[in-house]
C-alpha cells in the first residue's frame, strides 16, 4: 500500500515573548533568522518517495541569539538529503547542525547559543525519528495519544521545570550530543504532532488527545494554536501535524509502475 501525508503548520509568537525564537521545517520551507512572517497555517502533502525532514525547533529562550540557533537547525533540516538509512541522515544531520551553531557562536562571540530539535522523516521503507531536547513528537492512533520522543532533562527538585541535558549548539569538550532516533511503521489514519513546548506547557496531553479526537483534521491546528493561547501562551508555539493516508493509485501508476 502507499500513503501520502498531509500536514498543517503553524508558528506564533505567543502573549508574552518579545520574539520567536521557534522554527520549524516543511517540505524544504524555514522562517528567516528575523523570523519573517508567513501565513499560517502552512499545508501540503509529503510524500514517501521523496522523503524530506520535518521538524520543530525551539531556539533556547534563556541563552543568546536562540532564534538563530533554531533557523541554523531548520535551515540545515532543509539542506539535508535523505537518502537510503534515514536514521544516519538525521544522526549526520545534528552533528553538522550542532557543529554550525557553534561556529555562529565562536565567530560573533557569543558565549552560549542552543536549539532543540524535534524530526521526522517519511520515507518507503518506513517512518524516522530524531530528537534532541524537549521538543516532542506524539502518535495519535485508535484515540490514544502516546508521545513518542524522548525528553532530554536533567535531574531536578520536583515542581520545578528541569533544565535540559542535550540540545543542540553543545561542544564538544563540554558534551557529547546523543539524539534519540527510533523508527516505526505506516499505518493508515495515524496523526503525527510535533511541537515545541509552547504548546505542551500550555494544553495538557489527554486536551490534546480530545482537540485531535473531536476535530476534523484541517482544523486541528487551528484549535489547537488558540487553545494554547487561550491558556496563556507563555512561550512560543509552534505546531506540525501529520495525518497518514492511503495513497489510491491511478491507472497509469497500476499498469505502467516501473520495475
Amino acid at each position: 500500500m502507499k500513503y501520502k501525508i498531509r500536514y498543517y503548520c503553524s508558528s506564533d509568537i505567543g502573549r508574552c515573548r518579545k520574539m520567536n525564537q521557534d522554527n520549524f521545517v516543511c517540505e524544504g520551507r524555514y522562517m528567516d533568522a528575523s523570523n519573517a512572517a508567513f501565513t499560517f497555517p502552512l499545508s501540503g502533502t509529503l510524500y514517501p518517495d521523496r522523503p524530506s525532514m520535518t521538524g520543530v525547533f525551539d531556539g533556547l529562550g534563556g541563552e543568546e541569539k536562540g532564534e538563530v540557533a533554531s533557523y541554523i537547525a531548520a535551515r540545515t533540516a532543509a539542506e539535508t538529503v535523505i537518502g537510503d538509512d534515514p536514521l544516519s541522515d538525521l544522526l549526520e544531520f545534528c552533528q553538522t547542525a550542532n557543529t554550525r551553531i557553534l561556529s555562529y557562536a565562536s565567530h560573533n562571540d557569543i558565549s552560549s547559543m542552543g536549539t532543540t530539535a524535534a524530526v521526522l522523516v517519511f520515507a518507503k521503507a518506513g517512518i524516522s525519528l530524531c530528537n534532541i531536547g524537549d521538543s516532542k513528537i506524539f502518535r495519535f492512533a485508535e484515540g490514544n495519544l502516546s508521545q513518542i520522543s524522548t525528553d532530554h532533562y536533567c535531574i531536578t527538585a520536583p515542581g520545578v521545570k528541569p533544565q535540559l541535558s542535550q540540545n543542540l549548539g553543545i561542544p564538544a569538550d563540554e558534551m557529547t550530543i546523543d539524539p534519540y532516533v527510533a523508527k516505526g511503521d505506516y499505518n493508515e489514519g495515524d496523526i503525527y504532532l510535533l511541537c515545541s513546548d509552547g504548546l505542551t506547557d500550555m494544553i495538557r496531553p489527554e486536551q490534546i488527545a480530545y482537540i485531535l479526537q473531536t476535530t476534523e483534521f484541517d482544523n486541528c491546528i487551528n484549535v489547537l494554536m488558540s487553545t494554547a493561547l487561550e491558556n496563556g501562551g507563555r512561550d512560543n508555539i509552534t505546531i506540525i501535524l501529520c495525518k497518514l493516508e492511503q495513497d489510491k493509485q491511478s491507472f497509469f501508476d497500476v499498469f505502467f509502475d516501473p520495475v
